[in-house]
């Protein structure tokens, strides 16, 4: 549509003509108009738009009971949620390797005949012969009780002669337990 054609509308418009609905008098007509309803239209009618106003408000009724249960339960499960107990996350973090290092040389001077590298955060503890697994056993035990707040964990073990390169091999990862 067009605005100009709008306003010209509204131009054109007869505003005395809505006189007639705000007169004191209109409310005369309405209560006429009401009072004579039953025999302009009949008890068919009347009884539908009876039975249509009973079921919407039937409706009304149901949807009202409905959104205070709704309420009700809304506010119960807020209230459980409210006493749940936040659970703690634990996690591996890698140990500081300044710290893996100072602690490897020092396993290296008590431990003469194996040999001990370090990667990262990882220990490997080798050697080459089983005669030495006393020695391997105490080293993989001082590396378990290590650090403070340490967690060694066992990444490849094998000792024997089915073993690849060494008689004796640990592989041992070490980790801080963090909780959030």
């Amino acid at each position: 549509m067009d605005f100009n054609k709008i306003t010209q509308s509204l131009k054109e418009f007869d505003w005395r003509s809505l006189k007639k609905y705000t007169s004191p008098k209109a409310a005369d007509d309405l209560n006429l108009f009401l009072e004579k309803l039953p025999q302009n239209t009949g008890q068919t009618m009347l009884i539908i738009a009876g039975v249509a106003w009973a079921m919407a408000g039937a409706v009304g009724l149901f949807t009202t009971v409905q959104l205070q249960a709704l309420t009700e339960v809304r506010a119960e499960f807020q209230d459980a949620q409210a006493l749940q107990p936040t659970i703690p996350e634990i996690k591996d973090v890698p140990v500081n390797r300044a710290q893996v290092d100072n602690f490897a040389k020092r396993l290296k001077e008590i431990y003469t005949g194996l040999e001990i590298s370090v990667s990262g955060s990882n220990i490997t503890i080798t050697g080459n012969s089983t005669r030495d697994f006393g020695q391997f056993r105490e080293a993989i035990g001082h590396v378990q009780n290590g650090g403070s707040g340490w967690r060694v964990n066992v990444d490849r073990f094998c000792v024997g002669r089915e073993c690849e390169r060494y008689e004796l091999y640990a592989m041992l990862k070490i980790n801080k337990v963090s909780v959030n």
